[in-house]
Protein backbone atom coordinates (compact mmCIF):
# COMPACT_ATOMS: atom_id res chain seq x y z
CA UNK A 1 0.00 0.00 0.00
CA UNK A 2 2.66 2.63 0.89
CA UNK A 3 4.08 2.06 -3.00
CA UNK A 4 0.35 2.85 -4.13
CA UNK A 5 0.41 5.84 -2.15
CA UNK A 6 3.85 7.08 -2.99
CA UNK A 7 3.45 6.89 -6.91
CA UNK A 8 -0.48 8.60 -6.43
CA UNK A 9 1.15 11.38 -4.30
CA UNK A 10 4.03 11.77 -7.23
CA UNK A 11 1.34 11.96 -9.78
CA UNK A 12 -0.70 14.50 -7.86
CA UNK A 13 3.16 16.68 -8.02
CA UNK A 14 3.51 16.03 -11.86
CA UNK A 15 -0.27 17.47 -12.52
CA UNK A 16 0.46 20.31 -9.61
CA UNK A 17 3.92 21.64 -11.60
CA UNK A 18 2.10 21.75 -15.02
CA UNK A 19 -0.94 22.87 -13.65
CA UNK A 20 0.75 25.96 -11.06
CA UNK A 21 3.33 26.98 -14.78
CA UNK A 22 0.29 27.35 -16.80
CA UNK A 23 -1.59 29.36 -14.10
CA UNK A 24 1.28 31.66 -13.06
CA UNK A 25 2.08 32.22 -16.79
CA UNK A 26 -1.19 33.28 -17.05
CA UNK A 27 -1.26 35.39 -13.70
CA UNK A 28 2.01 36.97 -15.17
CA UNK A 29 0.39 37.83 -19.25
CA UNK A 30 -2.20 39.17 -17.15
CA UNK A 31 -0.49 42.20 -14.57
CA UNK A 32 -0.58 39.90 -12.39
CA UNK A 33 -4.62 40.45 -11.54
CA UNK A 34 -4.49 43.95 -12.29
CA UNK A 35 -8.33 45.15 -13.26
CA UNK A 36 -8.93 41.72 -12.28
CA UNK A 37 -7.77 40.35 -15.92
CA UNK A 38 -6.82 37.25 -14.23
CA UNK A 39 -9.78 36.50 -12.58
CA UNK A 40 -11.72 37.19 -15.78
CA UNK A 41 -9.28 34.51 -17.53
CA UNK A 42 -10.09 31.97 -15.02
CA UNK A 43 -14.26 32.72 -15.83
CA UNK A 44 -13.70 32.77 -19.56
CA UNK A 45 -12.47 29.41 -19.49
CA UNK A 46 -14.93 27.86 -17.09
CA UNK A 47 -14.42 24.72 -19.68
CA UNK A 48 -11.12 23.90 -17.60
CA UNK A 49 -13.39 22.89 -14.44
CA UNK A 50 -15.29 20.01 -16.29
CA UNK A 51 -12.05 18.07 -16.45
CA UNK A 52 -10.21 14.38 -15.89
CA UNK A 53 -9.24 16.53 -12.21
CA UNK A 54 -12.86 16.90 -11.20
CA UNK A 55 -12.89 12.86 -11.32
CA UNK A 56 -9.99 12.65 -9.39
CA UNK A 57 -11.72 14.65 -6.77
CA UNK A 58 -15.04 12.46 -7.25
CA UNK A 59 -13.27 9.24 -6.94
CA UNK A 60 -11.25 10.31 -4.14
CA UNK A 61 -14.37 11.59 -2.28
CA UNK A 62 -15.90 7.84 -2.45
CA UNK A 63 -12.95 6.50 -1.24
CA UNK A 64 -12.48 8.81 1.80
CA UNK A 65 -15.97 8.32 2.68
CA UNK A 66 -17.20 4.47 1.70
CA UNK A 67 -14.51 2.11 1.06
CA UNK A 68 -11.29 3.30 2.57
CA UNK A 69 -11.00 -0.07 4.56
CA UNK A 70 -11.29 -1.89 2.01
CA UNK A 71 -7.74 -2.74 0.62
CA UNK A 72 -8.31 -3.96 -2.94
CA UNK A 73 -11.00 -1.19 -4.02
CA UNK A 74 -8.37 1.71 -2.28
CA UNK A 75 -5.68 0.01 -4.76
CA UNK A 76 -8.11 -0.13 -7.70
CA UNK A 77 -9.02 3.47 -7.48
CA UNK A 78 -5.21 4.35 -6.36
CA UNK A 79 -4.15 3.18 -9.31
CA UNK A 80 -6.76 4.46 -11.65
CA UNK A 81 -6.39 8.13 -9.99
CA UNK A 82 -2.54 8.10 -10.54
CA UNK A 83 -2.95 7.05 -13.91
CA UNK A 84 -5.62 9.72 -14.77
CA UNK A 85 -3.04 12.19 -12.99
CA UNK A 86 -0.53 11.22 -15.39
CA UNK A 87 -2.24 11.46 -18.26
CA UNK A 88 -3.81 15.04 -17.40
CA UNK A 89 -0.06 16.01 -17.06
CA UNK A 90 0.95 14.91 -20.35
CA UNK A 91 -1.94 16.72 -21.97
CA UNK A 92 -0.71 20.01 -19.85
CA UNK A 93 2.67 19.36 -20.90
CA UNK A 94 1.76 19.30 -24.07
CA UNK A 95 -0.63 22.04 -24.51
CA UNK A 96 2.31 24.47 -22.81
CA UNK A 97 4.35 23.12 -25.30
CA UNK A 98 2.19 24.14 -28.37
CA UNK A 99 0.83 27.57 -27.38
CA UNK A 100 1.32 29.92 -29.65
CA UNK A 101 3.34 31.63 -27.01
CA UNK A 102 4.54 35.80 -27.66
CA UNK A 103 5.88 35.84 -24.22
CA UNK A 104 6.80 32.85 -22.01
CA UNK A 105 6.68 32.63 -18.46
CA UNK A 106 9.78 34.64 -17.18
CA UNK A 107 10.65 33.26 -13.84
CA UNK A 108 11.02 36.45 -12.36
CA UNK A 109 11.70 37.32 -8.54
CA UNK A 110 8.04 38.08 -8.03
CA UNK A 111 7.29 34.35 -9.55
CA UNK A 112 10.13 32.60 -7.37
CA UNK A 113 8.31 34.31 -4.62
CA UNK A 114 4.74 33.03 -5.34
CA UNK A 115 6.05 29.57 -6.16
CA UNK A 116 7.51 29.36 -2.46
CA UNK A 117 3.79 30.76 -1.00
CA UNK A 118 2.09 28.04 -3.42
CA UNK A 119 4.25 25.49 -1.82
CA UNK A 120 3.28 26.10 1.63
CA UNK A 121 -0.14 26.76 0.77
CA UNK A 122 -0.09 23.07 0.17
CA UNK A 123 2.45 22.20 2.41
CA UNK A 124 0.14 23.62 5.44
CA UNK A 125 -3.51 21.48 4.89
CA UNK A 126 -1.59 18.51 3.66
CA UNK A 127 0.53 18.22 7.09
CA UNK A 128 -2.94 19.26 8.80
CA UNK A 129 -4.70 16.30 7.19
CA UNK A 130 -1.78 13.92 7.88
CA UNK A 131 -1.79 15.24 11.40
CA UNK A 132 -6.00 14.42 11.08
CA UNK A 133 -4.93 11.02 9.12
CA UNK A 134 -3.10 9.35 12.00
CA UNK A 135 -5.92 10.05 14.77
CA UNK A 136 -8.84 8.60 12.08
CA UNK A 137 -6.88 6.37 10.61
CA UNK A 138 -7.90 7.57 7.51
CA UNK A 139 -5.38 8.68 5.03
CA UNK A 140 -7.69 9.57 2.33
CA UNK A 141 -8.88 12.97 4.33
CA UNK A 142 -5.15 13.76 2.68
CA UNK A 143 -5.95 12.91 -0.59
CA UNK A 144 -9.12 14.47 -0.48
CA UNK A 145 -7.44 17.69 0.11
CA UNK A 146 -4.60 17.50 -2.05
CA UNK A 147 -7.09 16.22 -5.12
CA UNK A 148 -9.22 19.70 -3.89
CA UNK A 149 -6.51 21.86 -4.42
CA UNK A 150 -4.97 20.41 -7.48
CA UNK A 151 -8.87 20.99 -9.47
CA UNK A 152 -8.72 24.36 -8.03
CA UNK A 153 -5.21 25.50 -9.22
CA UNK A 154 -6.22 28.68 -10.65
CA UNK A 155 -7.50 29.40 -7.27
CA UNK A 156 -4.73 28.50 -5.06
CA UNK A 157 -2.32 30.70 -7.38
CA UNK A 158 -4.76 33.47 -7.02
CA UNK A 159 -4.72 33.08 -2.78
CA UNK A 160 -0.82 33.16 -2.99
CA UNK A 161 -1.14 36.31 -4.58
CA UNK A 162 -2.94 37.57 -2.04
CA UNK A 163 -1.07 36.20 0.45
CA UNK A 164 2.27 38.28 -1.13
CA UNK A 165 0.86 41.35 -2.07
CA UNK A 166 2.05 43.36 1.16
CA UNK A 167 5.23 42.11 0.25
CA UNK A 168 5.34 43.01 -3.15
CA UNK A 169 3.76 46.08 -2.29
CA UNK A 170 7.03 46.86 0.17
CA UNK A 171 8.96 45.85 -2.48
CA UNK A 172 7.43 48.10 -5.24
CA UNK A 173 8.30 51.00 -2.81
CA UNK A 174 11.61 50.27 -2.21
CA UNK A 175 12.23 50.07 -6.23
CA UNK A 176 9.96 53.21 -6.67
CA UNK A 177 11.95 55.32 -4.14
CA UNK A 178 15.21 53.94 -6.37
CA UNK A 179 14.20 55.34 -9.52
CA UNK A 180 12.59 58.44 -8.40
CA UNK A 181 15.73 59.29 -6.34
CA UNK A 182 17.80 58.04 -9.57
CA UNK A 183 15.79 60.88 -11.75
CA UNK A 184 15.92 63.45 -9.38
CA UNK A 185 19.79 62.97 -9.71
CA UNK A 186 19.30 63.25 -13.39
CA UNK A 187 18.09 67.64 -14.08
CA UNK A 188 19.24 67.29 -17.58
CA UNK A 189 17.13 64.05 -18.49
CA UNK A 190 14.43 65.19 -21.36
CA UNK A 191 11.69 62.69 -20.44
CA UNK A 192 9.30 62.05 -23.09
CA UNK A 193 5.55 60.18 -22.26
CA UNK A 194 3.93 58.23 -25.24
CA UNK A 195 0.62 56.63 -24.99
CA UNK A 196 -2.45 56.29 -27.35
CA UNK A 197 -4.91 53.48 -27.82
CA UNK A 198 -2.85 52.18 -30.99
CA UNK A 199 0.40 52.95 -32.07
CA UNK A 200 2.65 53.51 -28.83
CA UNK A 201 5.44 50.70 -28.77
CA UNK A 202 5.85 51.54 -32.80
CA UNK A 203 6.06 55.67 -32.00
CA UNK A 204 8.59 54.98 -29.27
CA UNK A 205 10.66 52.33 -31.31
CA UNK A 206 10.49 55.08 -34.20
CA UNK A 207 11.46 58.15 -31.91
CA UNK A 208 14.27 56.39 -30.18
CA UNK A 209 16.09 55.73 -33.48
CA UNK A 210 15.59 59.02 -34.73
CA UNK A 211 16.55 61.17 -31.49
CA UNK A 212 19.45 58.36 -31.45
CA UNK A 213 21.36 60.53 -34.47
CA UNK A 214 22.29 63.14 -32.07
CA UNK A 215 21.39 62.06 -28.38
CA UNK A 216 21.19 58.58 -26.32
CA UNK A 217 17.78 58.02 -26.12
CA UNK A 218 16.39 54.89 -24.10
CA UNK A 219 13.28 53.62 -24.83
CA UNK A 220 11.24 51.33 -22.76
CA UNK A 221 12.42 48.34 -23.44
CA UNK A 222 9.83 45.59 -24.87
CA UNK A 223 6.56 46.08 -23.31
CA UNK A 224 7.10 47.65 -19.75
CA UNK A 225 4.65 50.22 -20.11
CA UNK A 226 3.44 50.34 -16.65
CA UNK A 227 4.06 51.09 -12.74
CA UNK A 228 6.50 48.09 -12.42
CA UNK A 229 7.92 48.42 -16.19
CA UNK A 230 8.92 51.88 -15.55
CA UNK A 231 10.43 51.63 -12.12
CA UNK A 232 12.39 48.42 -13.79
CA UNK A 233 13.59 50.39 -17.08
CA UNK A 234 15.01 53.62 -15.05
CA UNK A 235 16.77 51.15 -12.10
CA UNK A 236 18.42 48.55 -14.32
CA UNK A 237 18.95 50.45 -18.26
CA UNK A 238 19.12 54.23 -17.27
CA UNK A 239 22.80 55.41 -16.87
CA UNK A 240 24.27 58.66 -16.71
CA UNK A 241 24.89 58.73 -20.25
CA UNK A 242 21.31 59.10 -20.96
CA UNK A 243 19.93 62.03 -22.80
CA UNK A 244 16.42 61.27 -23.52
CA UNK A 245 14.10 58.53 -21.67
CA UNK A 246 11.30 57.83 -23.69
CA UNK A 247 8.32 56.38 -21.93
CA UNK A 248 5.53 54.11 -23.07
CA UNK A 249 2.28 54.86 -20.46
CA UNK A 250 0.15 51.93 -21.21
CA UNK A 251 -3.47 52.28 -19.19
CA UNK A 252 -6.63 50.03 -19.01
CA UNK A 253 -8.81 52.61 -16.80
CA UNK A 254 -8.90 56.43 -16.38
CA UNK A 255 -6.26 57.58 -13.78
CA UNK A 256 -3.40 54.86 -14.58
CA UNK A 257 -1.72 57.16 -17.08
CA UNK A 258 -2.08 59.75 -14.45
CA UNK A 259 -0.01 57.73 -11.99
CA UNK A 260 2.77 57.11 -14.23
CA UNK A 261 3.29 60.67 -15.11
CA UNK A 262 3.76 61.51 -11.36
CA UNK A 263 6.23 58.80 -11.48
CA UNK A 264 7.95 59.78 -13.84
CA UNK A 265 7.22 63.68 -14.85
CA UNK A 266 7.39 64.25 -18.61
CA UNK A 267 8.01 67.30 -19.72
CA UNK A 268 7.14 66.51 -22.89
CA UNK A 269 4.27 63.62 -24.59
CA UNK A 270 3.17 61.85 -27.92
CA UNK A 271 -0.58 61.10 -28.12
CA UNK A 272 -0.47 58.91 -31.25
CA UNK A 273 -4.40 57.78 -31.47
CA UNK A 274 -7.43 57.66 -29.52
CA UNK A 275 -9.61 54.93 -30.63
CA UNK A 276 -11.26 51.64 -28.57
CA UNK A 277 -8.62 49.68 -27.38
CA UNK A 278 -9.38 48.24 -24.11
CA UNK A 279 -12.94 50.00 -24.00
CA UNK A 280 -14.12 46.92 -21.86
CA UNK A 281 -11.93 48.29 -19.05
CA UNK A 282 -12.59 51.84 -20.01
CA UNK A 283 -15.72 51.55 -19.91
CA UNK A 284 -16.67 54.18 -22.78
CA UNK A 285 -14.77 55.95 -25.60
CA UNK A 286 -15.00 59.61 -23.08
CA UNK A 287 -12.93 57.72 -20.72
CA UNK A 288 -10.48 56.25 -23.13
CA UNK A 289 -10.30 59.99 -24.32
CA UNK A 290 -9.88 61.47 -21.18
CA UNK A 291 -7.40 58.70 -19.91
CA UNK A 292 -5.08 59.59 -22.69
CA UNK A 293 -5.14 63.21 -22.36
CA UNK A 294 -4.00 62.63 -18.60
CA UNK A 295 -0.72 62.68 -20.08
CA UNK A 296 -0.66 65.94 -22.01
CA UNK A 297 -2.18 67.82 -19.09
CA UNK A 298 0.55 66.80 -16.54
CA UNK A 299 2.72 68.09 -18.84
CA UNK A 300 4.48 71.78 -17.53
CA UNK A 301 4.01 75.13 -19.49
CA UNK A 302 7.64 75.06 -20.76
CA UNK A 303 7.30 71.77 -22.10
CA UNK A 304 5.16 70.64 -25.48
CA UNK A 305 3.00 68.07 -26.02
CA UNK A 306 2.51 66.25 -29.93
CA UNK A 307 -0.96 66.06 -31.53
CA UNK A 308 -2.62 64.11 -34.47
CA UNK A 309 -4.74 67.14 -36.26
CA UNK A 310 -6.19 63.99 -38.60
CA UNK A 311 -7.60 62.11 -35.64
CA UNK A 312 -11.19 63.98 -34.04
CA UNK A 313 -10.64 62.89 -30.86
CA UNK A 314 -7.96 64.72 -30.50
CA UNK A 315 -9.32 67.99 -32.09
CA UNK A 316 -11.95 68.34 -30.00
CA UNK A 317 -10.39 68.01 -26.78
CA UNK A 318 -10.58 71.07 -24.80
CA UNK A 319 -7.09 71.05 -22.57
CA UNK A 320 -7.24 72.01 -18.94
CA UNK A 321 -3.78 73.29 -19.23
CA UNK A 322 -1.10 75.73 -21.07
CA UNK A 323 1.14 73.62 -22.65
CA UNK A 324 2.34 74.55 -25.91
CA UNK A 325 0.73 72.25 -28.82
CA UNK A 326 2.90 71.29 -31.81
CA UNK A 327 0.24 69.53 -34.28
CA UNK A 328 0.91 66.65 -36.80
CA UNK A 329 -1.35 66.00 -39.70
CA UNK A 330 -1.70 64.19 -43.61
CA UNK A 331 -5.39 65.05 -44.16
CA UNK A 332 -5.06 68.87 -42.22
CA UNK A 333 -2.64 71.27 -43.74
CA UNK A 334 -3.05 73.90 -41.27
CA UNK A 335 -0.28 72.27 -38.57
CA UNK A 336 3.08 72.30 -37.62
CA UNK A 337 4.22 69.37 -39.77
CA UNK A 338 2.70 68.19 -42.57
CA UNK A 339 3.18 65.14 -45.01
CA UNK A 340 1.77 64.85 -47.90
CA UNK A 341 2.57 62.66 -52.22
CA UNK A 342 2.65 59.22 -49.38
CA UNK A 343 3.56 56.20 -51.84
CA UNK A 344 3.87 52.75 -50.29
CA UNK A 345 5.26 50.01 -51.77
CA UNK A 346 7.14 46.48 -50.81
CA UNK A 347 10.43 48.39 -50.15
CA UNK A 348 8.80 50.80 -47.77
CA UNK A 349 6.87 54.32 -47.81
CA UNK A 350 8.12 57.52 -49.38
CA UNK A 351 6.39 61.14 -48.91
CA UNK A 352 7.10 64.86 -48.32
CA UNK A 353 7.51 67.03 -45.20
CA UNK A 354 6.34 70.82 -45.35
CA UNK A 355 7.29 72.55 -41.98
CA UNK A 356 5.03 75.81 -41.08
CA UNK A 357 6.98 78.75 -41.99
CA UNK A 358 9.06 76.99 -44.44
CA UNK A 359 7.68 75.87 -47.99
CA UNK A 360 10.23 73.94 -48.79
CA UNK A 361 9.18 70.26 -48.96
CA UNK A 362 11.48 67.47 -47.84
CA UNK A 363 11.51 64.23 -49.23
CA UNK A 364 12.18 61.44 -46.82
CA UNK A 365 12.17 57.29 -47.46
CA UNK A 366 11.20 54.81 -45.07
CA UNK A 367 11.42 50.77 -44.83
CA UNK A 368 8.19 51.05 -42.86
CA UNK A 369 4.87 50.14 -44.41
CA UNK A 370 1.44 52.08 -43.82
CA UNK A 371 0.12 55.75 -43.67
CA UNK A 372 0.11 55.15 -39.83
CA UNK A 373 3.84 54.95 -39.61
CA UNK A 374 4.01 58.42 -41.44
CA UNK A 375 2.15 59.85 -38.56
CA UNK A 376 4.44 58.63 -36.21
CA UNK A 377 7.54 59.55 -37.87
CA UNK A 378 5.87 63.05 -38.00
CA UNK A 379 6.05 63.07 -34.84
CA UNK A 380 9.08 62.10 -34.56
CA UNK A 381 10.59 64.61 -36.56
CA UNK A 382 8.53 67.31 -34.88
CA UNK A 383 9.98 65.97 -31.78
CA UNK A 384 13.86 66.22 -33.52
CA UNK A 385 13.59 69.44 -35.01
CA UNK A 386 12.13 71.30 -31.14
CA UNK A 387 15.23 69.56 -29.76
CA UNK A 388 17.62 70.58 -32.50
CA UNK A 389 18.44 67.98 -34.60
CA UNK A 390 18.61 69.29 -38.43
CA UNK A 391 16.58 68.25 -41.09
CA UNK A 392 19.00 66.61 -43.60
CA UNK A 393 20.09 64.45 -40.42
CA UNK A 394 16.45 63.56 -39.34
CA UNK A 395 15.95 62.78 -43.39
CA UNK A 396 19.03 60.30 -43.01
CA UNK A 397 17.62 59.04 -39.41
CA UNK A 398 14.40 58.03 -40.82
CA UNK A 399 15.90 56.24 -43.63
CA UNK A 400 17.26 53.99 -41.60
CA UNK A 401 14.74 53.43 -39.21
CA UNK A 402 14.69 49.56 -38.16
CA UNK A 403 10.87 48.10 -38.92
CA UNK A 404 9.10 47.33 -35.47
CA UNK A 405 8.61 43.73 -35.08
CA UNK A 406 5.23 41.99 -35.53
CA UNK A 407 3.87 45.90 -36.66
CA UNK A 408 3.45 45.39 -40.61
CA UNK A 409 6.74 43.94 -40.43
CA UNK A 410 7.72 42.67 -44.71
CA UNK A 411 9.32 39.32 -44.18
CA UNK A 412 10.13 37.38 -47.35
CA UNK A 413 9.61 33.33 -46.53
CA UNK A 414 10.28 31.62 -49.27
CA UNK A 415 7.60 31.79 -52.45
CA UNK A 416 5.38 34.03 -50.32
CA UNK A 417 5.87 37.66 -48.88
CA UNK A 418 4.39 38.09 -45.30
CA UNK A 419 3.27 41.09 -43.55
CA UNK A 420 3.43 40.90 -40.32
CA UNK A 421 0.75 42.23 -38.13
CA UNK A 422 0.96 39.78 -35.76
CA UNK A 423 1.21 41.51 -32.45
CA UNK A 424 -2.15 42.82 -31.14
CA UNK A 425 -5.26 44.20 -33.28
CA UNK A 426 -7.47 47.02 -33.26
CA UNK A 427 -10.51 48.42 -35.33
CA UNK A 428 -8.21 51.33 -36.46
CA UNK A 429 -4.84 49.20 -36.89
CA UNK A 430 -6.55 46.28 -38.72
CA UNK A 431 -8.20 48.50 -41.17
CA UNK A 432 -4.42 50.55 -41.57
CA UNK A 433 -2.73 46.85 -42.33
CA UNK A 434 -5.84 46.29 -44.34
CA UNK A 435 -4.67 49.37 -46.38
CA UNK A 436 -1.10 48.54 -46.41
CA UNK A 437 -1.87 45.18 -48.07
CA UNK A 438 -4.00 46.30 -50.87
CA UNK A 439 -1.18 48.98 -51.83
CA UNK A 440 0.37 45.54 -52.74
CA UNK A 441 1.04 43.69 -56.35
CA UNK A 442 -0.40 40.22 -56.88
CA UNK A 443 -2.36 38.09 -54.72
CA UNK A 444 -3.56 38.82 -51.53
CA UNK A 445 -4.18 36.97 -47.94
CA UNK A 446 -5.11 37.66 -44.58
CA UNK A 447 -4.40 35.33 -42.08
CA UNK A 448 -6.25 36.14 -38.66
CA UNK A 449 -8.14 35.18 -35.66
CA UNK A 450 -10.15 38.54 -34.92
CA UNK A 451 -9.64 41.33 -32.67
CA UNK A 452 -10.43 40.54 -28.61
CA UNK A 453 -10.89 43.69 -25.72
CA UNK A 454 -13.65 45.16 -27.24
CA UNK A 455 -16.25 44.82 -24.98
CA UNK A 456 -20.24 44.31 -26.05
CA UNK A 457 -19.24 45.24 -29.47
CA UNK A 458 -16.54 42.92 -30.04
CA UNK A 459 -18.46 40.94 -32.43
CA UNK A 460 -19.85 43.70 -34.63
CA UNK A 461 -15.70 45.62 -34.92
CA UNK A 462 -15.43 41.62 -35.86
CA UNK A 463 -18.14 41.70 -38.45
CA UNK A 464 -16.93 45.38 -39.63
CA UNK A 465 -13.63 43.54 -40.42
CA UNK A 466 -14.99 41.11 -42.57
CA UNK A 467 -16.30 43.28 -44.83
CA UNK A 468 -13.43 45.34 -44.94
CA UNK A 469 -10.96 42.41 -45.66
CA UNK A 470 -13.70 41.47 -48.46
CA UNK A 471 -12.89 44.67 -50.62
CA UNK A 472 -9.26 43.88 -50.18
CA UNK A 473 -8.20 39.96 -50.03
CA UNK A 474 -8.13 37.17 -52.74
CA UNK A 475 -8.04 34.26 -49.87
CA UNK A 476 -9.13 34.46 -46.06
CA UNK A 477 -7.55 32.09 -43.31
CA UNK A 478 -9.77 32.25 -39.92
CA UNK A 479 -7.85 30.63 -36.98
CA UNK A 480 -10.51 29.43 -34.83
CA UNK A 481 -14.07 28.58 -36.10
CA UNK A 482 -16.41 29.75 -32.79
CA UNK A 483 -13.89 33.45 -32.34
CA UNK A 484 -14.04 34.20 -36.04
CA UNK A 485 -18.14 33.10 -37.00
CA UNK A 486 -19.01 37.43 -37.04
CA UNK A 487 -15.69 37.93 -39.12
CA UNK A 488 -16.88 35.04 -41.61
CA UNK A 489 -20.42 36.52 -41.42
CA UNK A 490 -19.21 39.88 -42.84
CA UNK A 491 -17.76 38.36 -45.92
CA UNK A 492 -20.37 36.41 -46.95
CA UNK A 493 -22.52 39.11 -46.39
CA UNK A 494 -19.94 41.26 -48.80
CA UNK A 495 -20.50 38.34 -51.28
CA UNK A 496 -17.08 36.95 -50.71
CA UNK A 497 -16.24 33.65 -52.12
CA UNK A 498 -16.85 30.74 -49.58
CA UNK A 499 -14.59 28.75 -51.04
CA UNK A 500 -11.72 31.08 -50.28
CA UNK A 501 -12.50 31.24 -46.55
CA UNK A 502 -10.48 28.88 -45.17
CA UNK A 503 -10.51 28.27 -41.08
CA UNK A 504 -7.95 26.10 -39.11
CA UNK A 505 -7.63 26.05 -35.31
CA UNK A 506 -3.73 26.67 -35.74
CA UNK A 507 -1.99 29.21 -37.31
CA UNK A 508 0.93 27.60 -38.59
CA UNK A 509 -1.56 25.36 -40.95
CA UNK A 510 -1.94 28.65 -42.26
CA UNK A 511 1.58 28.59 -44.23
CA UNK A 512 1.71 25.06 -45.79
CA UNK A 513 -2.04 26.27 -47.84
CA UNK A 514 -0.06 29.91 -48.59
CA UNK A 515 2.63 28.09 -50.35
CA UNK A 516 0.34 26.03 -52.83
CA UNK A 517 -0.82 29.81 -53.74
CA UNK A 518 2.15 30.64 -55.21
CA UNK A 519 2.47 31.07 -59.10
CA UNK A 520 3.60 33.69 -61.77
CA UNK A 521 2.12 36.29 -59.29
CA UNK A 522 3.69 37.39 -55.76
CA UNK A 523 1.61 36.32 -53.01
CA UNK A 524 1.15 38.97 -49.65
CA UNK A 525 -0.09 37.78 -46.70
CA UNK A 526 -0.95 39.84 -44.30
CA UNK A 527 -0.75 38.01 -40.67
CA UNK A 528 -3.36 40.85 -38.73
CA UNK A 529 -3.29 39.68 -34.60
CA UNK A 530 -1.93 36.85 -33.45
CA UNK A 531 -4.65 35.58 -30.55
CA UNK A 532 -2.72 35.24 -27.12
CA UNK A 533 -2.67 32.48 -25.13
CA UNK A 534 -5.35 33.40 -22.77
CA UNK A 535 -7.72 33.32 -25.60
CA UNK A 536 -6.58 30.40 -27.58
CA UNK A 537 -9.25 27.72 -29.16
CA UNK A 538 -8.51 24.38 -29.37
Amino acid sequence: MVIVYLLLILSFILINFYKTKRSLHMLQQNLYNENNRYLKWVMKNKKQFIDIDLLVVIITLIVTLFVYNNEFMVVLLSIIMALLNVLMAIRWRRNIKNDQNKKKLVVTARIKRLICTILILFAIPLVFMVLHSYYTKNIWNMFLVLSLMTYLNNFVVFIAMLINTPIEKCVYLHFKTMAQSKLRSMPNLKIIGITGSYGKTSSKRILADILNVKYNALPTPRNLNTYNGLIMTVNNYMDKFTDIFIAEMGAYVKGEIAGLCRLVKPKYGILTTIGTAHLESFGSQENIQKGKFELIESLPSDGFGILNADDPLQVSYKLKNNVRIIWIGIENKDVDVYASNIKCSNKGTSFDVTFKGDKKKYHFQTKLLGKHNVYNILSAIACGKEFGIDTDDLIEAVSGVRPVEHRLELKHLGNFYMIDDAYNSNPVGAKRALEVLGMMPGIKVVVTPGMIELGEKEDEYNKVLGEQISEVADYVILIGEKKTKPINDGLLEKGFDKDKIIVFNDVREAYPFITTLTGKEEVYALFENDLPDTYNEK
